[in-house]
């Protein structure tokens, strides 16, 4: 036999369920109109954008990548930025002739507000002229430009073994990247160099788990200095 407290137990019970159902799909459709108005940037290069040596890029790894999600400046920057959505399209050991044969698909294709650019190091490495890493930057800058997205162009980053030589043309090609920056209204400079490299050395890196690739501080101090660019280009 049901009595009339049974009946207000179940009422109760029923009111409190609608309740909870409800709240949980307000907050999931909170939570996707949140993801649709994410502003959406794409983070481009080589090992210093994918997060090497301690994370793989989704590109390297699909879907999500793999290894410690905080060893790249994409986290750092959404971790500051919930509103912004930065996808990592950072390849290991990639030039920057090989950045430019997948900007259409990896940049392009996403429609992004803005896309940072960091490429150079491995063209130095393996002895190519600085003249080859400023054409395909120009190729990046403009393909970008064609598109309607705001270019952060980042300068290239040290690595400790680097050469004297080797740390002469990464100075001339940021000398030039800096130089472009300040004559197009489309490019915007961060000195992701100075960000990681050591009090007093600007041709090595503070602190590196490898000698080549920034420690995850360094990646943060990367995202420390692109987030104000993108800030300001973003308003």
């Amino acid at each position: 036999m049901i009595t009339k407290d049974t009946k207000l137990l179940f009422f109760v019970f029923f009111v409190c369920f609608v309740s909870v159902v409800g709240a949980v799909g307000t907050w999931g459709l909170l939570e996707r109109r949140l993801m649709q108005t994410r502003t959406r940037i794409v983070a481009i290069g080589d090992s210093t954008t994918a997060g090497t040596p301690a994370f793989a890029s989704p590109i390297e790894a699909p879907p999500d990548g793999r290894g410690d999600e905080t060893s790249q400046y994409t986290y750092w920057l959404m971790k500051d930025h919930p509103e912004w959505e930065v996808l990592n399209r950072g390849v290991n050991g990639e030039r920057s002739d090989q950045t430019v044969s997948r900007f259409v698909r990896d940049v392009l294709a996403a429609r992004p507000k803005a896309v940072v650019i960091i490429a150079g190091v491995n063209d130095v490495y393996q002895g190519r002229p600085a003249a080859h890493v400023t054409q395909q930057l120009e190729r990046m800058y403009h393909t970008a430009a064609g598109a309607g997205i705001r270019v952060v162009a980042g300068s290239i980053i040290p690595y400790n073994t680097a050469t004297p030589a080797q740390n002469a043309r990464m100075a001339e090609i940021n000398t030039w990247i800096r130089r472009r920056a300040d004559a197009d209204a489309n490019i915007d400079f961060a000195d992701t160099r100075a960000a990681v490299a050591a009090p007093g050395n600007p041709d090595s890196l503070a602190s590196s788990p490898d000698g080549l690739h920034p420690s995850v501080d360094g990646y943060r101090r990367m995202a420390t200095a692109i987030a104000p660019v993108l800030e300001r280009i973003l308003r």
